[in-house]
C-alpha cells in the first residue's frame, strides 16, 4: 500500500528554552535548529517503517520551499506537485522548554493553497489517506478537500487527525470528515475539545457514536493511548516509560507508525503497540523527525 499524505509540510524553527517567558518578556534559547516538520514527521515515520509514501500538499519556491522539498527527498518522498512560484513554504517557530513539552505560533504559506486541481484520485485498495485538521484551517485547502472527500471512492482509507487548533475548524467541515473518515487519531486534550468529556475512555467512546464509520484512537502521552474498535470495548494500549527531552513531532510518530503497520496488515491493537513504541523512542531524541526505523523499532520491542 501507499501513503497519501495531505497535510502540509512547514519548516520548524525550533529553540530549546529553560522556561516559556512572560508576557512582553525575553528568554534566551540555549540552541536553535531548523528542520522540515509539521507533516513531514508523519510522513517520515511512515517511510522508516517501510510504507511508501506520496506528498501531495502545496509546497512553495523560497529557502523554506528549497529547505522542505530537500528532506522530502532524502527522506524518500515522493512529492506530486512542482513548487509554487510565487510563495514560499510557511514556518513554525517551536519553543521546547525544560519538560520537553512544546509551544508552537505558524506562518502560513505555499502549503495553505491546495486547490482542487491538485488533488489525485487515489487508488482502490492501493492508498491509505492521511488528513490533517491543519488543512481545513486555511480557506483554499477546506474548499478543495470537503468535496474531494465526498466523491472519492468510499473503499478508499481515511485517517484524520485534528491537531490542536480542532475548535477552530469549522463545524460543517468537521462534520463532513466525521462522515468519512475511516481513523480518527487524536491526543486526549483534543478529544475533550471535540467531546467536551475530560475522561479519554469516555471521549473514545462518544467519537466512535459521532463518526459515520471510523474506529477512534486517543493518545495519552507516557500512558500510551486508548483504541476504540466499532463492537467492541475501548482497550487501553501501555505505552513505555521513558526520559522524555523533546516531545515535538510525538503524535506524528504514533500516526506515522499505526499507518505503517495497518498498511503491513496488522491487527489495530498491534500496531497501536508499535506506535506507542516508537513515539516513546522518538522523545528520548532532540528534533521534530525522530521517529525510528523499522530495526530500531523491532529491536527495542524485542527487548520488552
Amino acid at each position: 500500500m501507499r501513503l497519501l499524505h495531505l497535510g502540509n509540510v512547514v519548516i520548524d524553527l525550533v529553540l530549546t528554552v529553560g522556561d516559556l517567558p512572560d508576557r512582553g518578556g525575553d528568554v534566551l534559547a540555549s540552541s536553535t535548529t531548523t528542520a522540515a516538520g509539521g507533516g513531514f514527521n508523519v510522513m517520515a515515520a511512515a517511510v522508516r517503517q517501510g510504507l511508501p509514501t506520496l506528498y501531495a500538499g502545496a509546497h512553495g519556491t523560497g529557502p523554506f520551499g528549497s529547505q522542505a522539498r530537500e528532506a522530502l527527498e532524502e527522506a524518500g518522498v515522493e512529492l506530486l506537485h512542482p513548487a509554487r512560484e510565487d510563495l514560499d513554504t510557511g514556518f513554525v517557530v517551536t519553543l521546547v522548554d525544560a519538560s520537553g513539552e512544546r509551544t508552537f505560533v505558524t506562518s502560513r504559506g505555499a502549503e495553505a493553497t491546495l486547490t482542487s486541481e491538485d488533488l489525485p484520485d487515489p487508488a482502490v485498495g492501493r492508498d491509505l489517506v492521511y488528513l490533517s485538521g491543519y488543512s481545513l484551517l486555511h480557506d483554499s485547502n477546506r474548499a478543495a478537500l470537503i468535496p474531494w472527500l465526498g466523491a472519492i471512492s468510499p473503499d478508499v482509507p481515511v485517517f484524520f487527525d485534528p491537531g490542536p487548533l480542532v475548535a477552530e475548524i469549522p463545524e460543517a467541515a468537521l462534520e463532513a470528515v466525521f462522515a468519512r473518515a475511516h481513523w480518527w487519531s487524536c491526543n486526549a486534550g483534543e478529544a475533550t475539545a471535540v467531546t467536551g468529556l475530560a475522561e479519554p475512555v469516555e471521549a473514545a467512546r462518544s467519537l466512535v457514536r459521532r463518526t459515520g464509520r471510523a474506529d477512534v484512537l486517543v493518545r495519552t502521552g507516557a500512558a500510551g493511548c486508548f483504541l476504540a474498535v466499532r463492537g467492541a470495548e475501548v482497550q487501553p494500549i501501555e505505552g513505555f516509560a521513558v526520559e522524555a527531552v523533546d516531545l515535538n513531532g510525538a503524535g506524528d510518530t504514533h500516526s506515522g507508525t499505526f499507518l505503517a503497520g495497518i498498511a503491513d496488515g496488522k491487527e489495530p491493537a498491534e500496531a497501536a503497540r508499535r506506535a506507542n513504541a516508537a513515539a516513546a523512542l522518538g522523545v528520548t531524541r532532540r528534533g521534530p523527525a525522530t521517529s525510528p526505523t523499522r530495526d530500531e523499532l523491532d529491536s527495542y520491542l524485542r527487548g520488552r
